[in-house]
């Protein structure tokens, strides 16, 4: 498990944010008309952003480099001023800095009577700090102006469009180097690029953006994924549900996801008994499975799963391969049950958790527990600060007793109850929620759930929310990053190629290719008019994990080499033995790589 974070009170972040200082000031050198914007240091460096016309284009980013380089040499002290905030906000007016003025008029009407400003030599901005003591400080060869960008300003689509100007930084040229040499890694192994390579997905213009269609490839990659899940929840005590695709505008008023969700929501169908939407997630319809019959403390824990198909209308701006879509196929789940039973169902959880992503070599990872900022609970939050409390405490213990490390954050739970995210790592570091575990305080009472309890009483049911595998699109994303494409052979969309070293062999690895299909192994049957080292090529760029080689020698001792991917040597075995460990080590899912397996 791996958390990598950028303390504000380190070297690397006074770097970084007196990188970005830096930058704008060589900006203004050749853009003296250029307005400012923000300029944060952010993970791997920093950036700024820019009011000018016409905007820098990639040839300008080495000049900017070299002023910057100027500038470092020249051993700039960085000098804080604190100002009263009006006094501030007439500077800034009179010097037409439109931004900076907005930005400080801001924070006066919060409550801010002095805000600071920060010189170095003859630039000066408005800003908290904190920075280097001087620009020597700086490293001149650790870092690189990498990229522009559009932003807008303040993030809005409704105010303009600034240029945005991307820094790497590091601590030293090493890193450096290191970074631009992971990320060339991770343009290798981008799933867009792996996804097309290796057939995996498509999107279509014609059938709409955020909208993937899996090609045969793809769809074992997700057959797999649901068949581990199927199985694995029925060996935890899970029942499978199926709900429709649609559903009435009602049942999302209930929840509290209209009006308020709305926007994310595809917009509604008109039907014979109003609005119908298509739905941006299932928890809704699992309580009404829940409510169908009556309920006993007996029948609690209830864990009810589905892998339901969801969708969401993201932002056209934000959509990025299978990353963010807006048609996902949901690892959903749902828990009723007693409060006493509560803390161990979270658990166990988590410790699911663990389990898949043991299964798949996951390390780069850490867990956040976001958390509710209880001083704004009438705005956010909803429900009693107390019941908010107990949820709380009752979800730090399960955090506890499951034996995984996490970090809290305040303010950032969902508005019914703390919730766990998951945080993966692909090979660059970038880092993406993956799966979720959460606690529901409000919906068993707006629908109306209850169970009889031992005392013969009506109890509500503490419901808890979790997705392991997040969802299809995004977890085969990260396992296409994760593996490079190379996919352990259970979940390998072609486990295994027969290569014929001449034609004459063609007849003998078809039949031995049927043996293994008779046993559901994926195999497949290079007969091509191409050269057997081209075969052994073509294997290796298709990324299949295991090949078996037959010539005269294999044929006549009913044998095959097998040669695993991106293995040099290869191990001759009779067939029937190849096939037993090659079936032992799909039906176990075990990763020869992990599990130093044989051959």
């Amino acid at each position: 498990m791996n958390r990598q974070r950028l303390d504000p009170d380190s070297r690397l972040y006074r770097i970084r944010h007196s990188l970005s200082h830096v930058l704008a000031q060589a900006v203004m050198e050749i853009r003296p008309e250029a307005k400012l914007g923000y300029g944060p240091p952010i993970e791997n460096g920093f950036y700024y952003d820019f009011d000018l016309h016409p905007p820098l284009a990639p040839e300008d980013l080495p000049r900017l480099e070299k002023i910057m380089r100027r500038i470092i040499g020249a051993d700039q002290r960085f000098e804080r001023e604190d100002v009263p905030a009006e006094e501030l906000i007439e500077r800034l007016r009179g010097d037409g800095a439109i931004y900076k003025t907005e930005n400080a008029e801001e924070m006066r009407d919060n409550g801010q009577k002095v805000l600071s400003v920060y010189r170095n030599g003859p630039f000066s901005d408005m800003c908290e700090g904190p920075h280097v003591t001087s620009t020597k400080e700086l490293p001149a060869d650790a870092f690189k102006i990498d990229s522009l960008a559009g932003a807008y300003w303040r993030g809005s689509e409704e105010n303009k469009m600034l240029q945005r100007v991307y820094g790497l930084a590091f601590e030293n040229k090493t890193e450096l180097k290191e970074f631009l040499a992971k990320r060339e890694l991770a343009k290798e192994r981008d799933h867009r690029k792996l996804g097309a390579e290796l057939q995996i997905f498509t999107i279509s213009d014609e059938v709409g953006r955020g909208l993937p269609l899996w090609m045969p490839n793809g769809t074992v990659l997700r057959d797999e994924l649901e068949k581990l899940a199927k199985e694995t929840e029925f060996q935890w005590g899970y029942q499978r549900v199926s709900t429709p695709h649609i559903t009435k505008e009602g049942l999302f008023l209930k929840s509290g996801h209209l009006p308020y969700y709305a926007a994310d929501m595809f917009p509604p169908m008109e039907g014979d008994e109003g609005n119908y939407y298509l739905k941006p997630m299932n928890c809704p319809l699992h309580h009404m499975i829940y409510k169908a019959i009556p309920r006993s403390y007996r029948d609690l824990p209830l864990r009810l799963a589905e892998y339901g198909t969801c969708y969401r209308y993201e932002q056209s701006g934000e959509l990025s391969g299978l990353l963010r879509v807006r048609a996902m196929a949901m690892n959903d789940a749902h828990i009723y049950c007693a409060e006493e039973q509560t803390r161990e169902e979270f658990a166990s959880v988590m410790r699911l958790h663990s389990f898949y992503y043991d299964l798949f070599g996951i390390e780069n990872y850490w867990v956040r527990l976001s958390l509710p900022d209880l001083a704004a609970a009438g705005k956010k939050f909803v429900g009693h600060p107390d019941v908010w409390a107990r949820a709380e405490k009752l979800v730090i213990e399960a955090m506890e007793d499951s034996g995984i490390p996490f970090e809290a954050v305040r303010g950032e739970a969902a508005f019914y109850g703390p919730k766990i995210d998951m945080q993966l790592r692909n090979v660059i570091g970038r880092e993406e929620t993956v799966s979720t575990n959460q606690l529901d305080l409000i919906m068993s009472e707006r629908f109306d759930l209850t169970y009889i309890g031992k005392d013969n009483e009506r109890h509500r049911p503490q419901i808890i929310h979790r997705a392991p595998l997040g969802t299809h699109e995004r977890f085969v994303a990260f396992l296409i990053e994760h593996y490079g494409g190379v996919f352990p052979t259970w979940l390998a969309p072609v486990q295994v190629r027969l290569i014929p070293v001449a034609p004459a062999f063609n007849a003998y690895v078809q039949g031995l290719r049927d043996v293994l299909r008779r046993g559901f192994v994926r195999a497949e049957v290079d007969d091509s008019g191409d050269s057997f080292g081209k075969k052994i090529r073509s294997g290796a760029t298709s990324k299949v994990p295991n090949l078996f080689i037959v010539g005269q020698k294999e044929a006549s001792d009913s044998a095959v080499s097998w040669k695993r991917h991106g293995a040099k040597a290869q191990i001759t075995l009779p067939f029937d033995k190849a096939r037993e460990m090659l079936q032992k080590e799909i039906s176990e899912r075990i990763d020869w790589r992990r599990d130093d397996g044989e051959p």
